[in-house]
C-alpha cells in the first residue's frame, strides 16, 4: 500500500495544464498518421478530447474511450511514424490520468506525447535524430511554467523504453533545471 509520503499533489489545474501540454505536443503529428491511415480519426478524436478537458471538460470516459482507440490505431498502422503519431495521441489523452504517486513511471503521462511525437517525426525523416532533437526542444518550449513545476514534483525519468524511453529523458532533463551538485 502506498503511503501518504509517496504521494504528489495535484490539481484539477495541473493535470488540465500537463494535458494542453501534451495535447499541444501530439497535435504537431497527427498529419503523419493521417497521411498513411486518411480514413481513421482515432488519433484526431484522441487528441479532441485531450483539449476538450485541458479547456475545462470531464475527466471520464471519453478521455479513456479515445485513447484505448488510438492505442488500437497505433497498433494497425501500416508504418512505424504513423504508429508513434498515433501512441502521441494516445499519450496525449491518457495525461489526464497522470497518477499522483511518487514514482518515475508517472512521468510517462506527462512527456510521452511529446516523446512519441518526436520519434514518429524522426521516423518521417528516415530515422534522422537531430529532427527528434528539434521536436524535443520544441516542447521543452512549448511546456508552460506549470507543466514544469508538475513535473520537477515527480521523480527524474526511469531508464528503458527503447528510442522513446531516450526521448522521454531528453524532454525531462531539458525541463528540469539542473540542480548546483550538476
Amino acid at each position: 500500500m502506498t503511503g501518504d509520503q509517496d504521494r504528489i499533489a495535484l490539481s484539477t489545474q495541473d493535470l488540465r495544464e500537463v494535458t494542453a501540454f501534451a495535447a499541444a505536443c501530439a497535435e504537431v503529428v497527427l498529419e503523419v498518421f493521417e497521411a498513411a491511415q486518411p480514413d481513421d480519426s482515432r488519433p484526431r478524436d484522441a487528441v479532441g478530447a485531450a483539449w476538450e478537458f485541458a479547456r475545462g471538460g470531464g475527466r471520464g470516459k471519453s478521455l479513456r474511450d479515445t485513447a484505448w482507440a488510438a492505442l488500437k490505431a497505433a497498433k494497425a498502422a501500416d508504418t512505424a511514424a504513423a504508429s508513434e503519431a498515433a501512441r502521441a495521441a494516445m499519450s496525449a489523452a491518457g495525461a489526464a490520468y497522470l497518477h499522483p504517486l511518487a514514482k518515475a513511471t508517472q512521468v510517462k503521462h506527462i512527456l510521452g506525447a511529446g516523446a512519441h511525437a518526436a520519434r514518429a517525426a524522426e521516423l518521417v525523416a528516415g530515422h534522422d535524430p537531430g529532427v527528434a532533437a528539434e521536436h524535443v526542444e520544441r516542447a521543452v518550449r512549448r511546456a508552460s511554467p506549470v507543466v514544469v513545476e508538475v513535473l520537477k514534483r515527480f521523480p527524474a525519468a526511469p531508464v528503458g523504453g527503447g528510442r522513446v524511453g531516450e526521448l522521454i529523458r531528453m524532454l525531462d532533463a531539458g525541463l528540469r533545471p539542473p540542480t548546483p551538485a550538476e
